[in-house]
């Protein structure tokens, strides 16, 4: 039966993504927001709100040692999967759509976006590394200033964003679809149902894998930096794969960095805030994976003013480095 229920929680993240994409190009373009703002805030942060939950519930219920490994799992995984798998899933999806694409291996995106979100990563992402060492007199401290990095990034995403023309190709909203212009009120009901599908897929998917996971004995900590962040980043690999079929390569590309600037800044400080937020052993190889696939895509797009389906790729080597690692782990420290 939980097998059953985790291809059930499968089928309704993905129908919730297909509802929450309709709805989030349709607000963006009654809010008059560009595609970068629609993809980087409004697709980022509502598909980013499931994971955002798995250390805000673990930390809440419980102080144990396992509550915190899941909690800080979590955080950690969230971003290393989105650098590494999420990014490989689009740069396949590129390759496995190349006739239809006149600039393969290019992505028709706009480079100073992804660009801008990759760096507020990065620092969000040090400054909540450096905070899991600091002394915690300085924690607060070092929370306003994650916070206060993704307001402002918010305010340069909106204010930098020019205006969002009238899409040619967008279809009707799903709860509208009647009418060519449905009302504010439908869009924004639309999102708030997609959102709550996406949570509850999400979270009936953690559950099931998670009863699975004890079944076949698995650890906790693998559990929750690789089985968890899966879980609740499917949202943004459906959103993603949805706009790159598409080709709205800027929405797709966003939507992933955009929930990436999201977690390094949100997610340790709802670590910070909880006084569970420490480094734990195997947390650094992660961390480089993390920079390193993200630092490949940055490099792309500064040094040669595009990004190709190939370097996404990569992302996936970067996973498979990971997991190599982390299964060996066990077999080693037995030997010794």
């Amino acid at each position: 039966m939980d097998f059953v229920l985790l291809f059930v929680s499968l089928g309704i993240i993905l129908a919730a993504a297909e509802i929450f994409t309709n709805s989030v190009e349709w607000l963006g373009l009654r809010l008059h927001l560009a595609e970068g703002a629609v993809g980087s805030i409004l697709a980022a942060v509502g598909t980013a709100l499931p994971e955002s939950l798995i250390p805000l519930i673990a930390f809440i219920t419980g102080k144990g040692v396992d509550q915190q490994q899941v909690g800080i799992g979590a955080i950690l995984g969230a971003p290393f999967m989105l650098s590494t798998l999420a990014f490989f899933i689009s740069g396949l999806v590129v390759v496995l759509e190349a006739r239809k694409r006149p600039s393969f291996p290019r992505l028709e995106i706009n480079p100073g976006i992804i660009q801008r979100d990759l760096l507020f990563f990065f620092f969000g992402y040090s400054l909540g590394f450096y905070a899991a060492f600091a002394p915690d007199r300085w924690k607060p401290y070092l929370m306003g200033m994650l916070l206060g990095s993704y307001l402002f990034y918010v305010f340069l995403t909106l204010r930098r964003a020019p205006a969002h023309g009238q899409a040619p190709d967008l279809r009707p909203l799903f709860f509208s679809a009647g009418k060519n212009r449905p009302r504010l009120f439908m869009v924004l009901f639309q999102v708030v149902f997609a959102v709550g599908l996406l949570i509850g897929g999400a979270e009936l998917f953690i559950h099931q894998v998670s009863a699975i996971s004890l079944l076949l004995d698995i650890p906790i900590f693998f559990l929750s930096l690789i089985v968890a962040p899966i879980a609740t980043e499917l949202p943004e690999k459906f959103n993603s794969i949805i706009w790159l079929r598409r080709r709205k390569d800027t929405l797709a590309i966003g939507n992933i960095t955009g929930a990436m600037v999201f977690q390094s800044a949100i997610l340790p400080s709802i670590g910070i805030i909880t006084g569970n937020w420490h480094f734990v052993p195997g947390s650094l190889t992660p961390i480089l994976l993390t920079c390193a696939s993200a630092g490949l895509v940055y490099l792309s797009l500064k040094i040669g003013k595009n990004l190709n389906a190939f370097i996404l790729l990569m992302g996936g080597l970067f996973y498979l480095v990971f997991l190599g690692t982390t299964l060996l782990q066990p077999i080693v420290t037995a030997f010794h």
